[in-house]
């Protein structure tokens, strides 16, 4: 796999391409910054991009805007962005501006080298993976929305593991029961969600993300 990194932390950029490269991926680029990552990504054309939210100057949005500004461009460029800490409203930009092969992870995820790289493998395949903190916090921040309401409690585990990219049968195995109670937890939550079901597990967690971030202002 071709992979991009834009990260300004020399040290976790350079662990980054070390870890990468020893996995059997070519790291194309490793930018400090987003001021020349279009160019890079024309050039280069990577299967994945794994950049930081906040990057130089100003330490704010730059990784997103530069995540958004990348897909806008390349529709099916694979984005795993990585945080220091759970940073909502950026998170619901991203999760509501495009479709699969999306990651946000915390930084601290890193650490755990098998649970990254399968990660990293799953964006580039197309999934939606979200950090379970990130999850968490878009659930709680909906709490009030009628809909969510209507879940029960193993439905909303079934929710959180869904938008962290696990299968059924991970799901299954995390909450030990069957996948087939897990396919009818699936139907039932979409149906009390008003959502559409599909035949794409990845475009199913789209959907409950980009429900769950939605502002608080969106028609209930």
């Amino acid at each position: 796999m071709r992979i991009m990194i834009c990260e300004d932390a020399v040290l976790l950029r350079e662990g980054l391409v070390r870890l990468l490269d020893d996995a059997g991926h070519t790291v194309v680029a490793a930018l400090p910054d987003a001021s020349g990552l279009m160019a890079a990504v024309a050039e280069d054309a990577p299967d994945l991009l794994i950049l930081d939210v906040r990057l130089p100057p100003t330490f704010t949005d730059e990784g997103i805007r530069a995540a958004l500004a990348v897909r806008a461009a390349n529709p099916n460029m694979a984005i795993l962005v990585l945080s220091q800490y759970v940073e909502e409203r950026y998170a619901t930009e991203l999760i509501t501006a495009n479709s699969a092969g999306l990651g946000y992870l915390l930084k601290d995820r890193v650490a755990d080298v098998t649970e990254f790289l399968e990660s990293a493998a799953n964006v580039a395949g197309g999934a939606t993976v979200l950090d379970p903190e990130v999850v968490a916090q878009l659930l709680s921040r909906r709490r009030r929305d009628a809909r969510l309401e209507r879940l029960t409690e193993r439905e909303r585990d079934v929710l959180a593991l869904m938008a962290q990219g696990k299968s059924n049968s991970a799901i299954a195995a995390a909450l030990f029961i069957s996948e087939g109670s897990v396919e009818k937890h699936i139907s039932a939550l979409f149906t009390k969600l008003d959502l559409e079901t599909s035949a794409s597990d990845n475009r199913r967690v789209l959907a409950v993300l980009t429900h769950l971030g939605a502002d608080s202002g969106a028609t209930s």
